[in-house]
């Protein structure tokens, strides 16, 4: 009786290690700094949206992959007519979305016209203004009909804001959003974390992994304590540039260092003053050292731009050369412009730590010109009201993840109130253009011409640093768009 007890717990010891192994982990859990306003991206400006839900809850006919480029997505395979004019997607059939509403033609009938309705609020409402027509010739096929040839279409139309809604759940999406994606939304405990779970019905390859809880974390020892106990599985865009040294010393966490989309800028209001001088703007510039600013703020992480693109964007120039480091330079304009020494400035810090770290070097900075500099921070829900959706700000601090988004400073109206019909028009000019080169061209004068007038500072890319357990595998290194897509996300056995 004993010597059979001793063989049945040695039997069950032994097969312990067995049992580990053949179950590798199979859920995900990914910090955030930003809690998103909510879970709707064609109907919200904020990159957490995106975020949480891009690949993972919802699609569109085309997506972005991990390195920036037109990949199908609910739309297979699709033509263009000889003019540019006319786009035919092939949909793929059975795609169900979570709450079983089939998707065909109607829906992308419905999702683009509610995109650029009227009455729309889509914060990208611009993308869909060149559509003239949605017709569905069958069930299964979209004829999108352009009222002139545009570059980006494709681009653009894998963008978080062109994914597919339909009638009945769009309403409530960002609640209770729906998708066709792999995953499907579970809960929102507000303040904390979203959590979402594979979708059995998926009409694509099934994820590896079972359910993923994005986890909100904003303060950056919080988040540092929170990945090296675990609680946090990988953190992509890591709010502690400067604890990235310990944890590359550290065999069980892997860094990860790649690009982002993010231009970091101080955003000046132009219908302000003294902001509407363009003297002034430029002053501001000069009094900034970008470098110095990226090694106080980001512990080194990032490259200075000097203009609205980034490095790792086609067709990119460098103009950092335009405002170089010139205190004398800026107290000089200062002067010119009539800004008399101990003007105030207020700067609004939402709270990411590039903005609230970067406000106090730029503040010193600035204040070395004779100005006089008040910081302000304000949460992020604040920061989309006041500044964005108001624009009741003087200056503010942000990084603008949106990939290729010249459009912006083309708009009519935009938060920072930049208005220039020399640039719209060769912004139009643009993107009515077909040939790559003179694409490439194009591309690099809007470059020129925003280093010229100078609406924001342009500081510097944003760098993608993240953090993970070192056992995770799929994550991107970069982010060509906001996204944390974990459909390829495994952890290795």
């Amino acid at each position: 009786m004993h010597r059979g007890w001793v063989i049945t717990l040695v039997c069950a010891l032994a097969a312990l290690p067995m049992a580990a192994g053949a179950a590798p982990k199979d859920t995900l859990t990914l910090g955030m700094v930003l809690e998103p306003p909510h879970l709707d991206p064609t109907a919200g400006a904020a990159s957490a949206i995106r975020e949480v839900t891009y690949a993972n809850i919802y699609e569109g006919l085309t997506r972005i992959d991990r390195n920036g480029q037109v990949q199908p997505a609910l739309a297979e395979s699709w033509t263009i007519s000889p003019d540019g004019l006319t786009y035919r997607f092939k949909l793929i059939g059975g795609v169900k979305f979570h709450d079983g509403t089939p998707f065909d033609c109607a829906i992308v009938k419905f999702s683009y016209g509610r995109a650029m309705a009227p009455d729309s609020v889509n914060a990208q409402k611009q993308l869909f203004e060149p559509i003239a027509s949605v017709e569905c010739p069958d069930q299964y096929t979209a004829e999108v009909k352009l009222k002139r040839p545009t570059a980006l279409f494709l681009f653009d139309m894998g963008w978080g804001d062109a994914v597919m809604v339909a009638p009945k759940s769009a309403p409530t999406n960002k609640t209770d959003p729906v998708g066709t994606g792999p995953f499907r939304f579970k809960q929102w405990v507000k303040g904390d974390r979203v959590e979402m779970e594979r979708n059995p019905d998926y009409w694509g390859s099934q994820p590896k992994l079972k359910a993923v809880t994005f986890k909100f974390v904003a303060d950056p020892s919080a988040a540092t304590a929170a990945v090296l106990a675990g609680d946090i599985d990988a953190f992509p865009l890591f709010p502690a540039p400067e604890a990235i040294d310990q944890f590359k010393a550290d065999k069980r966490f892997a860094v990860h260092v790649g690009t982002t989309e993010g231009k970091t800028i101080v955003a000046l209001n132009n219908e302000k003053k003294p902001f509407d001088d363009v003297r002034v703007r430029r002053a501001l510039a000069y009094a900034v050292d970008r470098q110095q600013l990226i090694d106080a703020a980001q512990s080194g992480y990032g490259k200075p731009i000097g203009s609205h693109y980034v490095p790792s964007d086609p067709g990119y120039i460098d103009l950092t050369a335009t405002y170089p480091y010139d205190p004398a330079k800026a107290r000089a304009l200062l002067a010119e412009a009539g800004v008399k020494p101990g003007t105030e400035i207020t700067i609004m810090l939402p709270p990411p730590p590039y903005a609230r770290h970067g406000g106090e070097v730029i503040a010193a900075m600035w204040e070395a010109v004779g100005l006089k500099v008040k910081l302000v921070p304000i949460e992020w829900a604040q920061w989309l009201d006041q500044v964005f959706k108001r624009t009741d700000f003087q200056a503010t601090i942000i990084s603008h993840t949106e990939a290729r988004d010249l459009d912006i400073y083309a708009r009519d109206k935009y938060y920072f109130n930049y208005h220039s019909a020399a640039y719209k028009a060769l912004y139009q000019k643009f993107v009515e253009t077909v040939d790559p080169k003179a694409q490439t061209e194009l591309v690099g004068e809007l470059q020129k011409k925003l280093a010229q007038d100078e609406p924001n500072v342009f500081l510097f890319a944003l760098a993608k640093v993240g953090v993970a357990n070192a056992k995770l595998k799929g994550l991107w290194d970069n982010d060509p768009i906001p996204a944390n897509d974990v459909t390829g996300v495994s952890w290795a056995e």
